[in-house]
């Protein structure tokens, strides 16, 4: 039986995964350090570099060594890419992928061996949709990054890991900033396309069934360099692997570009 309390850092921890990711690690007794917009711990904006390596710098004062670092922290903007301002595709880059890549850079010289990096990417990562291209590009370059440095802490024994969930039952979509303008290219499209309906939703996975699946990882010793939740996208991932791109693109295109 595990007696000793871990420093678990998690950002974006005040709702969704990783507010049930907080709870989860609590239960057990350990010790969990919030960073977030409406964060318990620390109020910050990930998106915001300065403020952040402040708050790691207090994080080390009064907790010393990080034992596992939690990048949950993230939203989702959709519209068309042509009609994106690029303040906002920045901003997206700036919450998703920053604020991920550097908690990780101010969270690893406060982390000793056997401590562990888990960095929640998306599904979407590995099966780009519509209209939600900003979203999926910095989700990939979240997935990239980590895979990167798992590489470069290969000899450290600091695990890491990217966790690639699918759509699950959280405010994540209802949060999304959605951009419906749209032009004679894309008619209804872009609204269509992107807006929740109650088809949509039914289909996502409980956040439960997200949550005991990302614990289980996350309690092993050895991490594999990426991980997906939800059955049918580890369907989709074979379905990738033994086909085009351009055969799969169509698919996708098919299934979640609406026209009506």
């Amino acid at each position: 039986m595990r007696i000793e309390k871990r420093i678990v850092v998690i950002t974006g921890a005040s709702s969704g995964i990783g507010k049930g990711l907080k709870e989860a690690f609590e239960k057990k007794g350990d010790k969990v350090i919030d960073i977030s917009r409406n964060g318990r711990d620390y109020k910050c904006d990930v998106g915001d570099e300065k403020s952040l390596k402040a708050v790691f710098d207090d994080i080390y004062l009064n907790y010393g060594n990080i034992d596992i670092l939690i990048t949950c922290a993230g939203y989702g903007v959709s519209g068309a890419i042509e009609l994106i301002d690029e303040e906002e595709a920045k901003k997206q880059f700036d919450v998703n992928f920053f604020g991920t890549s550097n908690a990780c850079k101010y969270a690893i010289p406060m982390m000793k061996r056997k401590s562990k990096i888990v960095i929640i990417s998306s599904a979407t990562a590995l099966f780009p949709l519509p209209f939600k291209a900003y979203y999926c590009a910095s989700k990939s370059a979240v997935d990239s990054f980590a895979q990167s440095l798992k590489m470069e802490l290969s000899k450290t024994d600091i695990e890491v890991t990217s966790i690639c969930p699918g759509d699950i039952k959280t405010n994540f979509t209802n949060n999304r900033i959605k951009l419906y303008e749209t032009n004679e290219r894309y008619g209804k499209s872009v609204e269509l396309s992107t807006k929740p309906t109650e088809k949509t939703e039914k289909r996502r996975m409980p956040l439960s069934y997200a949550l005991k699946k990302i614990m289980k990882i996350i309690e092993q010793d050895k991490f594999k360099p990426q991980y997906i939740i939800g059955r049918q996208y580890h369907l989709f991932y074979f379905f990738k692997r033994i086909t085009t791109t351009k055969f799969l693109n169509s698919c996708i295109t098919k299934i979640f570009y609406k026209t009506k």
